[in-house]
Order: C-alpha cells, then structure tokens, then sequence
C-alpha cells in the first residue's frame, strides 16, 4: 500500500477530509449485516494485538486503479475511509471513452 502512495487514516490532512462528501449506502439491515460480517473476515485481529490496539489494515487507506497492461490509466488515493473517485469517470478512461 505504502509503495502506491496510499496513507494511513492518521495521516489525513484535516482540511482536506473536510472536502469529501460522503453519504451512507442505501442498505437494508439484511445488507448491512453482512457488511459488518465481512469487515470482521476482512479485518483480522493479529494474535499478539493487545484490547484497545488497532490493527495496521483498519488504518490504511486505499484506492483506484485502472491499468491496460503495464501502463496506469488513472490512480486514486483515498482521502478519508469510504472516500472514492466518481464511478463515471473511472469507466471512461479505462475504456478510452473519455
């Protein structure tokens, strides 16, 4: 994660979290449950991790990627957790409709 530029949450600039518009999925609580289950097999906690410590992957942010072959087409870093670029435009590169 480090080596493609994406941070840890703790690193988030505060001003620039301020930007992101975010806005909770439309989920049934059918749905959302099994969201909080996967995030659970997702997000291991390591054996030696002591009560109140939080795991590295729950502090890392992500991102976006469209590649055709060796070539990066477009990258996104997340600003913040749940932070992603707008769908549309992601498919236009990578489809060269843009």
């Amino acid at each position: 994660y480090k080596s493609v530029g994406f941070k840890s949450f703790l690193d988030t600039d505060k001003e620039e979290a301020k930007k992101v518009k975010m806005a909770a999925p439309d989920l049934s609580m059918k749905q959302w449950m099994g969201y909080f289950g996967n995030v659970g097999k997702l997000s291991p906690i390591p054996k030696d991790m002591k009560f109140g410590e939080v795991p590295e992957g729950v502090l890392r942010l992500g991102g976006t990627f469209a590649v055709s072959g060796n070539e990066v087409l477009y990258q996104w870093s997340d600003r913040v957790p749940g932070d992603h670029p707008v769908i549309d435009d992601v498919l236009s590169i990578a489809t060269g409709t843009n």
